[in-house]
């Protein structure tokens, strides 16, 4: 998993300005924070596929937009890495932001599927790993199709909280 920046109060009001609010400036931080952590993560991107952690459909319906499948599309245009958006909730879940390591573990378990097939190099989006659960499902949910043998698959978020909470 590679991040760029440390999940500060000032990194927590841009995210919270982008998801929330739709403010662009705030949009083009985060996307700035990926592609410098994608760069400084040395992975072979030629045959690589950004693949978006979506949010719950609740929160898109709230928001107006799919928050970091809207910012995989302007990083795959910026970097030319195909995005592959094959990842889905399954089941609803609740929101994350107010569950404790144990509970987000449980509340995503099996909550992710994948939607379609690929080869080479998976490469998981996320604005914030606080805890790793959404990352871990993630994974799973990856690796229950076969993924893991048609290639890698690493993370790249903007922000990472520490300690992982």
């Amino acid at each position: 998993m590679h991040s760029s920046l440390l999940y500060t109060p000032i990194a927590s009001t841009i995210i919270l300005a982008a998801k929330e609010q739709g403010i662009k400036g705030a949009d083009q931080l985060i996307i700035e924070a990926i592609i410098h952590a994608l760069e400084k993560s040395k992975i072979d991107t030629t045959l690589a596929r950004l693949v978006p952690v979506p949010s719950s459909t609740s929160s898109q319906r709230r928001r107006g937009r799919s928050f970091i499948v809207d910012l995989v599309t302007q990083i795959s245009h910026r970097t030319g890495i195909q995005m592959l958006d094959c990842l889905q909730l399954s089941r609803r879940v609740l929101d994350q932001s107010g569950l404790h390591r144990d509970e987000r573990a449980t509340n995503l378990a099996g909550a992710f599927r994948i939607t379609s097939h690929a080869r080479g190099e998976l490469i998981l989006i996320d604005d914030v790993v606080t805890t790793g659960a959404t990352l871990r499902e993630a994974l799973r949910a990856v690796n229950s199709q076969g993924f893991h043998a048609a290639g890698s698959v690493s993370a790249v978020t903007a922000c990472v909280a520490q300690p992982l909470r």
